[in-house]
């Protein structure tokens, strides 16, 4: 995992968890008086991992070269000069703006980091690659560094995109009948890669749908009071009324329920909030948070791996209907209950098998992406031992 997270919980603040604990929830300028501490833990998750590994590939986040937060960067290339980390500069000509962006990088490194600097890579190049070799010319010239590819897009390898940042904002025009609300801090988007048509909602849409997914959140309560200020909660009712499906996951599953008590302010400043309603239960969240990959079953019997990563402690007041699935020690996961699903299980419908039990057919995932993405990168492979190794 990340020896960090940051998990954003407001405008101005995130939940600051370290090493898969929550520490602190900080101000985001005050995050930054904790630079020499989290330098340290960086630091040990790194030596831990080089004392059990040949080879450790680090990926950058955010932008390159954000000259503001240098002397804070614990992402970027902050990280690889304390390490003499050879790295490699990876531009997605799709986004346009592919010489700016390379050139540009180049121009703001520092000595040091330019130094480590081994190649560039141009990705997702669309049509005949011999086009872009006078464009290859030109930034090996101005940069001086070596190009080690032009890299075809393949829409027949599909791996998974950084969460949330490719989900669609607003209502897609798919005629599909399964819905997903897309919350503002949604999380676990990869809960949905078997679902790739359906229709991402932020606003109540003019059609009716059979299936309808509350996903992971960052902030339960707030995306909640977001739910209700922009009518899909209402909406949903609605639908499940009409006959539609509902189902929760995580945090969609604690909006499902009666209450969502947060006293130590964990999440939100909002200490309580009513649910939809759809399901028996109340959630109350909690100081630690419970991360764990688990084996489970459904009622037919078929098993399924997943996790959890959640806040919430969510007890059943009234009828507890059907479970949505009991773990290999015996505890329950969850509940089925008159069209409504919830369940804290990441994963779970990820397996067609579980899909298939509330009447949702879809196909097995393609198998082997990454031996793929092996065979597309082959022909470089030489290239990059020579640059990198």
């Amino acid at each position: 995992m990340n020896p960090i997270l940051l998990k954003p919980n407001s405008d101005g603040g995130s939940q600051v968890v370290v090493h898969g604990k929550v520490w602190k929830t900080l101000p985001a300028r005050v995050y930054y008086d904790h630079f020499d501490f989290l330098l340290e833990e960086v630091m040990r998750a790194y030596q831990d991992l080089a004392s059990r590994f040949d080879v450790i590939v680090i990926e950058g986040a955010g932008s390159v070269t954000e000259l503001n937060l240098r002397p804070f960067d614990l992402v970027n290339l902050g990280f690889a000069t304390r390490l003499s980390a050879p790295w490699l500069l990876v531009a997605d000509i799709e986004r346009g703006g592919v010489f700016a962006s390379v050139i540009g990088t180049v121009g703001l490194l520092t000595p040091e980091e330019r130094a480590l600097l081994r190649a560039f890579a141009i990705n997702k190049f669309r049509g005949d690659r011999s086009l872009f070799d006078e464009g290859q010319r030109i930034l090996e010239e101005r940069t001086g560094v070596p190009c080690l590819g032009v890299f075809p897009y393949d829409n027949e390898i599909e791996l998974d995109d950084e969460d949330s940042l490719s989900v669609p904002t607003s209502h897609s025009h798919s005629t599909t009948r399964i819905a997903i609300v897309r919350f503002p801090r949604i999380s676990n988007t990869t809960d949905f890669r078997l679902l790739k048509p359906a229709a991402w909602l932020s606003a109540p849409p003019d059609r009716h749908f059979d299936f309808i997914f509350l996903p992971g959140t960052k902030n339960t309560i707030a995306d909640l009071e977001w739910l209700k200020a922009q009518g899909l909660a209402a909406w949903i009712l609605d639908e499940h009324r009409r006959g539609a499906k509902v189902i929760g996951i995580c945090g969609g599953f604690q909006m499902l329920g009666e209450t969502i008590r947060d006293p130590h302010a964990m999440e939100s400043a909002h200490s309580e909030a009513a649910g939809l309603g759809l399901l028996p239960i109340r959630t109350l969240m909690q100081r630690e948070k419970i991360t764990r990959v688990v084996r489970a079953k459904t009622p037919s019997g078929h098993g399924f791996s997943a996790y959890e990563i959640h806040l919430g402690e969510t007890t059943i007041h009234g009828d507890p209907g059907e479970p949505f699935a009991v773990l290999e020690d015996g505890t329950v996961d969850g509940l089925r209950s008159c069209r409504v699903l919830g369940t804290y299980l990441h994963g779970a419908v990820e397996d067609p098998m579980v899909l298939a039990e509330f009447g949702l057919v879809v196909s097995a995932p393609a198998s082997g992406p990454y031996d793929l993405l092996a065979d597309w990168f082959a022909p470089y492979g030489d290239r990059f031992e020579e640059l990198f190794l």
